[in-house]
């Protein structure tokens, strides 16, 4: 997507403005939104899938696929936000090593992995330690979309801890609970710094 909005295309503005929107809205709204797209018979996906003769589908009553349908609604709401911070470290990487790279015979496949990619690391370790306390954090549209169901098969910890404390009133286990949650992240957090790190910087 950065990739794509920083190359010289005719109307780039509107199309950056259509990536970044959903970060902007509330998750409540965008779940609702998405929740009208996977209605059975009525909503967009089933009606596409009519208008190609495919059977259609309970994308969010099918424990098969409960839990991918609520991680496309959370890439979408999330990707447009990961996307500024790849396009402002684009923007900073000077064009004379696209050309140089050029003038050695480098395909644009090799001057990516080779070349650009290694200069956003630093971007790609922020953004992969943020994306994963946000794929944590965001339980909003649980609320409006499945509520963990069906048979909990898209039951999130978060949501799961929030059911225990507020709904059972189990707030020592509730508690315990979420003790585990932080370290568990900040394991996760710290293994991603041991391992990206020391690729951070381009060498």
């Amino acid at each position: 997507m950065a990739l794509w909005v920083d190359s010289r295309l005719a109307g780039r503005g509107l199309l950056r403005l259509a990536y970044f929107t959903p970060t902007v809205l509330p998750m409540i709204a965008v779940a609702n939104i998405w929740l009208f797209f996977y209605t059975p018979q009525y909503g967009l996906l089933d009606q596409i899938t009519q208008l190609l003769g495919l059977p259609g589908r309970n994308w969010l009553g099918d424990k098969s696929s409960a839990l991918g349908a609520l991680m496309l609604v959370a890439i979408w709401k999330e990707a447009g936000f990961f996307m500024i911070f790849y396009l402002a470290a684009l923007q900073q990487i000077s064009p004379a090593l696209a050309e140089a790279a050029a003038l050695e015979g480098a395909s644009r496949w090799q001057y990516f992995r080779r070349v650009l990619f290694p200069l956003l690391m630093p971007t790609t370790l922020f953004v992969l330690i943020n994306a994963l306390i946000n794929a944590v954090r965001l339980v909003d549209h649980l609320f409006v979309m499945t509520r963990g169901g069906p048979d909990n098969a898209s039951m999130l910890l978060l949501y799961y801890i929030y059911q225990v404390g507020f709904s059972y009133w189990d707030t020592s286990y509730a508690a315990a609970l979420t003790v585990v949650l932080l370290v568990l992240l900040g394991a996760i957090a710290f293994l991603q710094f041991r391992v990206l790190d020391p690729r951070t910087h381009y060498r």
